[in-house]
């Protein structure tokens, strides 16, 4: 379509969506920057009550996963089988793997279109994301799962964002409150609070509540895009991954900055920069895993225990 334009006006669209990317990748950096200060000002005792992702370090670094060879992207810890799930965006899929990063089955996704995110809901229940439609399904999985119609599931449509590819990305369900968070990736990268959801999969008429939650920062999140956000249950710490800005950072429920772990080769024992990072999951023992595409996989451990740790 756009190749139908007059060469002037595709020359001041690019020249547009050209500053517009550098704009906020120069706010990311700035945003990143006033973001450590935060951080490096909080109480001592943050720690104990968090995360705190200084005190990580890579136990698997960068392992491919055989048996997917492309687009591994949102990621999820169910406490009730101890693996983890993660989604295919094309062909649409869900895979199942294990916390060192094997694969165990895939489930392929009819009707889906791009399905970017998934995450754990209690029990057997998940919800995923195609980011194509901005539509939110239901799902069940059991041990004997083989396929999913995503057409024949309870579904909710969430407004789709004004450029499809940068759509909402990351899903994280808040067990202890309810609510739904979503990422939205860029243009604007920002995290949604949707409650109400299981009301208006039941089929209630008032349906569904957004609200966009905020960092207290006036930089907002500190990152130029978002892939993926995750609610840590046991201390409601929220952590928020970003590819472009190579960098993963947990937040207090309230907003505050608490502390920031780099994606960086050098950092976290990490051999190599995490190339995309697209995915992330907290183990009920509070190790952290990330997936980026095309197909690798990444576990952090904590080196300290703290209070909120499940016992050994």
């Amino acid at each position: 379509m756009l190749r139908t334009l007059p060469r002037p006006v595709r020359w001041s669209l690019a020249g547009i969506l050209t500053a517009t990317l550098a704009f906020v990748w120069f706010a990311g950096w700035m945003g990143e920057w006033q973001q450590r200060l935060v951080i490096a000002r909080a109480r001592g005792d943050a720690h104990q009550d968090s995360l705190w992702l200084p005190y990580y370090r890579v136990t698997v670094d960068a392992r491919a996963v055989e048996g997917v060879a492309n687009n591994l992207s949102g990621l999820t810890f169910s406490t009730t089988t101890g693996t983890l799930f993660a989604a295919i965006n094309r062909p649409p899929a869900l895979v199942e793997l294990t916390t060192g990063g094997n694969l165990l089955r895939r489930i392929p996704l009819a009707g889906g279109q791009d399905v970017e995110s998934i995450t754990y809901a209690g029990g057997d229940r998940f919800f995923v994301l195609d980011e194509a439609t901005s539509r939110l399904h239901a799902v069940r999985i059991g041990a004997h799962t083989r396929e999913i119609d995503l057409a024949a599931l309870p579904s909710v449509d969430l407004d789709a964002p004004m450029f499809g590819n940068f759509g909402f990305e990351g899903l994280s369900w808040d067990q202890r409150n309810g609510i739904l968070f979503t990422a939205q990736e860029m243009l604007p990268a920002r995290v949604l609070a949707i409650s109400g959801l299981e009301s208006a999969l039941a089929g209630a008429v008032r349906g569904i509540t957004v609200t966009e939650w905020r960092p207290k920062l006036l930089a907002g999140h500190s990152a130029v895009d978002l892939t993926s956000v995750t609610v840590h249950d046991p201390t409601g710490t929220i952590l928020l991954l970003s590819h472009m800005s190579e960098s993963l950072t947990e937040f207090s429920p309230a907003g505050e900055p608490v502390s920031m772990m780099s994606l960086r080769g050098g950092n976290h024992g990490l051999t190599a920069l995490i190339p995309q990072a697209e995915g992330v999951a907290v183990g009920g023992d509070g190790a952290i895993y990330i997936v980026s595409e095309p197909n690798l996989f990444y576990r952090f451990e904590r080196q300290q225990r703290a209070p909120w740790m499940t016992a050994e």
